[in-house]
């Protein structure tokens, strides 16, 4: 087992962030000249982690996106979370010239933060920066998952976009891309990138704080706020007790325990959690204990107690709405006696079900991530496997997040959370079921055929197609124990309205932000 803080109350809460805040950096924000007279300048948002890095071409990471994304760098195309209409964005329009070629009309007059022209140089350059580099984008892996495309600049407004198979979403994949300018690495990544976005960045204080001001140039509607500070605390209760004690205007990834009250909101954050089971390892190479897991984990009763009823119970990673969701796929229901059985019967044919199975699990991931791991840890012990923990931070967990793993890790089940918030079951199983995929763990030939199919058709055919590689994966790969839908909380001040919506998780635009009144 691991050890865990116990939950604090608000005043506790209150108290421990006086601690760990240096003498003076509580009033930063709103506290000059402007704040004495009613205004708000500056938006505080209150994250559970510090951003890994802000690489536009890893904006796909949560811990990135909901910083970069619409906010610092914007892509030719955005989706809208309510209705999923696919709109302009650095793209006034695109048409598809044949099965494999299409044609994109740019935004005239768009500069960069760094005075440069935005064109159809800079959105290919981007493109290829993105899709054909090797500087390991998860993007790449998430979002194209193989697809082999070339971008040019036909003039300085139209791009030409060739893919060497038939692709009927690409203008969604590159809602994806987040455009900088040509004189951005290609040999690296970058933690401070340049874009198009409303803001750009003021300072950078490593381990301490992040401020985005509003980029005067800014080609649309300027935004009200003219700053927004984030700051980072793992627990969520102190991140609540922030918005109590006036500290911050917005804090995210919260549980009901933390004491937001009347100031907590709660949304549909379009996240399912899962455990991403390594295949590959004995015993977890056994079907029969893949699928003992699944049966050995207890949904409702996880939902219930660590969730405090916020989710419901999953069983597969497309959720209802989105292209692919197949309807036929039901939770696994919990049954321990035949997960023990299983178990049984692996262990009797020579399986070495006795070897020491590591969770890796990442700290703040969602709210009481390490409580539901020991959740975990218990069922499994039960079953009859031996399971550990190792809680993580996000740099550390990324590393078995993405390949290629630590080689001289030994069994493990992953600790991950996965949002679909393009709408298309491709943004999935590519990156997470298939063989080469930038999140898969394992796939099989079979698996890896039914999604290539699924990802060059169209209307319903697509819709059938994802359906039944969900379906193979659900019945014959099981390499997945998928366990909630879940739902998330945030808290707001009353200096500023926000709407959260299904991409507030991945996507927090400022420009949604307003001061209230």
């Amino acid at each position: 087992m691991i050890n865990t803080p116990r939950r604090r109350q608000a005043a506790s809460a209150l108290l421990a962030l006086a601690a760990i805040l240096p003498a003076g950096a509580c009033s930063v924000a709103n506290s000059g000249p402007e704040a004495s007279s009613g205004a708000v300048s500056t938006v505080r948002i209150v994250l559970p982690e510090e951003p890994p890095t802000l690489e536009p071409c890893d904006a796909s990471l949560t811990a990135t996106g909901r910083v970069t994304r619409a906010n610092i760098t914007e892509a030719l195309t955005e989706r809208d979370p309510g209705t999923g209409a696919l709109q302009p964005a650095l793209a006034t329009e695109w048409k598809q010239d044949s099965p494999t070629e299409w044609t994109f009309t740019l935004r005239p007059g768009v500069k960069f933060h760094d005075g440069t022209a935005f064109d159809a140089k800079a959105a290919a350059f981007s493109i290829d920066r993105t899709v054909g580099s090797k500087i390991d984008c998860n993007v790449d892996g998430y979002v194209f998952g193989g697809i082999e495309l070339t971008a040019t600049a036909a003039d300085d407004t139209t791009l030409k976009v060739k893919t060497a198979k038939p692709d009927p979403i690409l203008p969604l994949r590159l809602s994806f891309v987040e455009i900088v300018p040509t004189t951005t690495s290609t040999t690296g990544k970058v933690r401070e990138p340049v874009g198009t976005g409303p803001y750009k960045i003021a300072k950078w204080d490593t381990g301490r704080s992040l401020r985005l001001e509003r980029f005067t140039g800014y080609w649309g509607k300027a935004p009200e706020f003219a700053a927004a500070e984030y700051v980072w605390r793992g627990e969520g209760s102190i991140r609540a007790a922030m918005i109590k004690s006036d500290e911050a205007d917005i804090a995210i990834g919260l549980a009901p325990e933390d004491g937001a009250g009347d100031s907590a909101v709660e949304f549909p954050n379009n996240e399912t959690s899962y455990l991403r089971i390594d295949a590959a390892k004995a015993p977890l190479n056994d079907v029969r204990v893949r699928q003992a897991v699944n049966y050995a984990l207890d949904k409702d009763g996880l939902i219930a107690s660590v969730f405090a009823g916020l989710g419901k119970p999953a069983g597969q990673l497309v959720p209802e709405g989105v292209t692919g969701h197949n309807t036929a796929i039901q939770p696994w229901p919990y049954d321990m006696a035949q997960a023990k059985k299983l178990i049984a019967e692996a262990k009797a044919d020579g399986v070495p079900t006795g070897t020491p199975i590591t969770i890796i699990g990442r700290n703040g991931i969602y709210p009481k991530a390490a409580e539901a791991m020991e959740v975990v840890q218990n069922s499994l012990n039960e079953a009859g496997l031996s399971v550990k923990i190792e809680m993580l931070d996000v740099n550390a967990w990324l590393e078995y997040l993405l390949a290629p793993f630590p080689k001289d890790a030994g069994p493990t089940l992953l600790q991950a959370q996965h949002g679909n918030q393009a709408g298309d079951a491709a943004f999935t199983m590519g990156q997470i079921y298939g063989t080469k995929g930038a999140q898969s763990s394992y796939g099989t030939k079979e698996l890896d055929e039914l999604i290539s199919a699924a990802e060059q058709a169209s209307g319903e055919e697509r819709q059938a197609a994802f359906a039944k590689a969900l379906e193979y994966q659900n019945k014959d790969v099981v390499r997945d124990a998928v366990m909630a839908h879940m739902t998330g909380i945030l808290a707001l001040s009353q200096r500023v309205t926000y709407k959260p919506n299904a991409a507030t998780n991945d996507e927090m635009r400022l420009a949604d932000m307003h001061p209230a009144g």
